[in-house]
């Protein structure tokens, strides 16, 4: 009797990692997805809104970061010239948190994962407005947090897609 339910819960963990390596596959960035997912302890037991539900998380969680650089940035008044561009970034990644995140884990909740998807997208397109307005050096300061953002944004994007 213990080997068998030991031989039905090794059985039901690859099938768990089968599904997030399937899903990765069919994201833009599958090391990034892997990592992400293999990352958080729900994953092994989620589904495909499950493991689009971790991975806005962790569009949220890296969104915050990026606003805690940004708050950084202007706090060190390092960058007088890009003052302008590092409000804008502020005040879009506020928004990303507020809005898009939200409005993704409340469609992926309620069953409707188009408007998943435009948060996502929404999310992508912050980050990449927060690079290009901090425009003006050979290489942003922002960089290295605006595009983990606009990463995790398209592959939590792909992996809404598979519930459309």
């Amino acid at each position: 009797m213990l080997i068998m339910i030991i031989h039905a819960n090794a059985i039901s963990q690859q099938k768990d990692q089968a599904l997030i390596e399937t899903t990765c596959k069919n994201t833009p960035n599958y090391k990034l997805c892997i990592s992400v997912l293999r990352r958080s302890p729900g994953s092994a037991t989620a589904d495909v809104r499950g493991l689009a539900l971790i991975m806005v998380g962790a569009v949220k969680d890296k969104t915050k970061q990026a606003i805690s650089a940004v708050n950084n940035l202007i706090k060190s008044r390092r960058y007088p010239d890009l003052a302008e561009g590092l409000q804008k970034c502020n005040e879009v990644y506020k928004t990303v948190v507020k809005y898009d995140v939200a409005e993704a884990v409340e469609a992926l909740t309620k069953g409707d994962p188009k408007f998943a998807e435009n948060g996502m997208a929404d999310a992508a397109l912050e980050a990449d407005t927060c690079e290009s307005s901090t425009g003006g050096l050979d290489k942003s300061p922002l960089e290295a947090v605006n595009r983990p953002v606009f990463d995790l944004a398209n592959v939590a994007r792909a992996i809404i897609r598979n519930l459309l």
